[in-house]
């Protein structure tokens, strides 16, 4: 994935790091993600609350990056930030 945004992009290499930290084994792009271990470092490197880490990690897998990125944008056309769920 593309991301010409320099915010998004370093968001994008920061998460990177993190989910490369939660391959069995580390650093193999190719294998299982150990997903406690990601909700854990989400909360430690992150700063998310468990409930929090928890819900991003579900949405990442549930809808993927082309549901979410048109969400996004649209979320951001509509001036929603933080919605109605409070995250």
């Amino acid at each position: 994935m593309t991301v010409d945004d320099p915010a998004q992009a370093a968001a994008v290499s920061e998460y990177g790091s993190v989910v490369k930290a939660c391959r069995r084994p580390p650093g193999d792009e190719h294998a299982e993600v150990d997903y406690a271990k990601l909700k854990r470092l989400l909360c430690e490197d992150c700063g998310w609350t468990p409930h929090g880490a928890a819900e991003l990690e579900r949405l990442a897998r549930a809808y993927g990056s082309f549901m979410l990125k048109n969400a996004l944008v649209l979320s951001l056309a509509l001036g929603i930030e933080d919605g109605a769920l409070g995250f």
